[in-house]
Formats: structure tokens, C-alpha cells, sequence
């Protein structure tokens, strides 16, 4: 097995990292410096190499602890793995605002819950509590499963919003499909929904689909 210390030092990512700086760095090199060293059959950059050719960044959040161990040959650098992807996800929400306290558009709440939604198998209700500034109070999970006329029955929702005496609310669900196009029921609800917001006097905003890096949202639908 070629160790890194057998690459020509101008050619190993700490020397390319300081000389160069971090952005010259390919994905194998930047995940080699963070492993460190490799394992007993491959250095750093091949075990990094192989692993992206295989899964890549995005499929890597789906494999457990276990999985992923099994195939770095190291609990170590599983955990060392899994909890880069988890940082980069953090970093990826508080760019995008994703800790915002105020609610601008559909896109503010697609920041919220995209990350949560990717590893969701199944559909879940969400609700966001507002106040008279669209200032978050509050975020509930109303429901995990198939959205039906129960699931999504405005007592569950509002009962929240009564409690945490919102003055308006966005509903948020996620297709597991990807596809955020809402269905006949989807669109039934909202309008459900929004006509007992109107005798609670609670404004019902917005509903969110959020699918596979993308959303559908009902008041953009509307104009």
C-alpha cells in the first residue's frame, strides 16, 4: 500500500492545502485531511476515492453508523464521517437562513425543513407559528404518515396555534417522492384549513410542499 508520505510532497493535500489554499483541494483531498490516515489496504485519498465513487456526498447521510464503519474499516472514521456530513448540513441551513426568526417567503420555510424532510420516509405535518411581525414562535409536528382528512384536520392544527395564541400559521408537509405537486386532497385541505383559520380568526398564510430540492407553495399557486 502507498502511503501518503511515499506521494511527492507537493502532491499531498496538506501541501497543496498551504500552499494553494482550501478551494484547490478536490473532494478526496479534503476528506483525506479529515480522515488523517487511511486504513491497513489503502492510504487516505484511496479509501477517500473509493468511498465517493460509490456513494458520494449526498447518498452518505443515508448509511448507519454500522454501514458506514463496515465499509471505512473504522468506527473512528465512520463517526468521523457521519458528523462532517451533519456540520455540512448545519452549515448549508444557517446560510440559507435557515435560522431565520422572521418568515419571508415559501423559500424561508423550504430552508427550515429541507434538511429534516431528506431522510423522511414518510409524509409529515408540520405547522409554524407566527406572530402579528412573522416572527417564528413556534414550529410543531402535527403528524407522521399518510395525510388524510383526519391527519390533517384543522383541530389538530389549531389547537397549537390556540395554545401559543399565534396570530397566523404556514402549513408544511413533505412528499417523500420528491415530486412537490400537491394532490387533489392536498389542495381540499388548504382550503379547509384556511376557512377555519378565517372563524378562529387565526390567518392561514401559506402551505408548503417541499419535495426533492424543490417546493410547490399555495400562495404563489393562487397568483
Amino acid at each position: 500500500m502507498m502511503k501518503i508520505k511515499d506521494i511527492p510532497f507537493y502532491n499531498r493535500p496538506g501541501f497543496k492545502l498551504t500552499r494553494n489554499g482550501v478551494h484547490s483541494l478536490d473532494d478526496a483531498e479534503l476528506l483525506a485531511i479529515i480522515f488523517g490516515i487511511g486504513n491497513k489496504d489503502e492510504n487516505a485519498i484511496e479509501l477517500s476515492n473509493r468511498l465517493l465513487k460509490k456513494y458520494n456526498f449526498n447518498r452518505l447521510e443515508h448509511l448507519g453508523l454500522k454501514e458506514l464503519a463496515k465499509e471505512l474499516k473504522s468506527y473512528n472514521k465512520a463517526m468521523q464521517m457521519l458528523s462532517l456530513v451533519e456540520l455540512a448540513k448545519r452549515y448549508n441551513k444557517l446560510v440559507n437562513n435557515g435560522h431565520t426568526e422572521i418568515i419571508r417567503n415559501a423559500k424561508d420555510v423550504y430552508n427550515i425543513f429541507s434538511d429534516k424532510f431528506r431522510e423522511y420516509k414518510q409524509e409529515s405535518l408540520n405547522v409554524i407559528l407566527l406572530d402579528t411581525k412573522n416572527k417564528i414562535i413556534n414550529t410543531k409536528e402535527i403528524s407522521i404518515g399518510t395525510l388524510n382528512s383526519s391527519l390533517m384536520h384543522p383541530r389538530e392544527i389549531f389547537k397549537e396555534a390556540i395554545r401559543e395564541s399565534a396570530y397566523s400559521i404556514i402549513i408544511v408537509h413533505n412528499h417523500p417522492s420528491g415530486d412537490p405537486e400537491p394532490s387533489k386532497e392536498d389542495i381540499e385541505m388548504t382550503k379547509k384549513i384556511i376557512e377555519a383559520g378565517k372563524l378562529l380568526n387565526i390567518l392561514v398564510l401559506d402551505h408548503v410542499i417541499i419535495g426533492k430540492d424543490k417546493f410547490w407553495n399555495w400562495l404563489e399557486a393562487q397568483s
